[in-house]
């Protein structure tokens, strides 16, 4: 599993907009791995922000 569907996955999980360092303690990932992750899931629209700095999947 990629560490980009690890990150979807730990979203999916939380079921609310979560922070970045909310998806590092639930998937036990480095931050810089989540980060990276997150640059490119907004990059391909595979995550929404519906909250300030909260990020969640697309539906």
């Amino acid at each position: 599993m990629s560490v980009k569907e690890q990150v979807l996955e730990a979203m999916r999980k939380a079921g609310k907009p979560v922070s970045a360092g909310e998806v590092e303690e639930l998937s036990g990932l480095d931050r810089k791995e989540v980060d990276k992750a997150f640059k490119e899931l907004k990059k391909e629209e595979a995550i929404t922000s519906p909250i300030r700095c909260k990020w969640e999947p697309v539906k």
